[in-house]
């Protein structure tokens, strides 16, 4: 918990203020803070400790900055690279131990259809995790999150990336479909109502 924080007074950084003093002054759930350990200012309610000692109310905001899809598409790549290189470690791992070339074609076959199970479950459980992102998004500085900025469930990412399916089935389309987007949705994000925000322009 901080034990200073500056506050945007009619514009301008004032303090730093303690706990107590903040008690005593009109900090609203819009009011700017920053404490020594943040890189930027938030408003009061994105900050929990003052949250529950202000007593004050989450407001929920639509997101401002959505990623665009060449973005998008490079950490697409970033997690395949990183699966596609599990996978192959696991194939070759195993096909050492055959003799057979036949046998060995087949496992590496399967092992690039699974991959493709992999992606999905891994986009699903990462997406819904407190990160809201795969590692190659949150590389990027991207997040997964519902229409309204919120974190998704289980469910919920998991219907977006079997929907996924449904945009390569429209040869490209349903992802082409995000560049005339005002929030770069692609067919998967509408058909499971989600958005990939970037974070706040500094």
């Amino acid at each position: 918990m901080a034990d200073s924080y500056l506050v945007v007074i009619e514009g301008k950084p004032q303090g730093p203020f303690t706990f107590k003093q903040l008690e005593k002054m009109n900090i609203r759930s819009g009011t700017f803070v920053k404490t020594p350990g943040m890189d930027d200012y938030k408003e009061a309610h994105e900050v929990a400790e003052l949250r529950v000692f202000l007593g004050l109310s989450k407001i929920a905001v639509q997101p401002q900055y959505f990623a665009t899809l060449d973005i998008r598409f490079l950490a697409v790549a970033i997690d395949y690279v990183l699966i596609l290189a599990l996978h192959a470690f696991l194939v070759t791992t195993i096909i050492v131990f055959l003799d057979e070339r036949q046998q060995k074609i087949i496992i590496a076959l399967l092992g690039l259809a699974l991959a493709l199970l992999t992606k999905i479950f891994y986009s699903t459980l990462m997406e819904s995790s407190i990160r809201q992102a795969t590692y190659g998004k949150s590389l990027l500085g991207l997040k997964v999150t519902d229409e309204l900025g919120g974190r998704l469930s289980v469910n919920k990412a998991l219907v977006r990336n079997m929907a996924k399916l449904v945009s390569k089935l429209t040869v490209g389309i349903g992802y082409l479909s995000g560049f005339f987007d005002k929030k770069q949705q692609c067919l998967h994000d509408k058909i499971a109502g989600t958005m990939v925000i970037k974070d706040r322009l500094l």
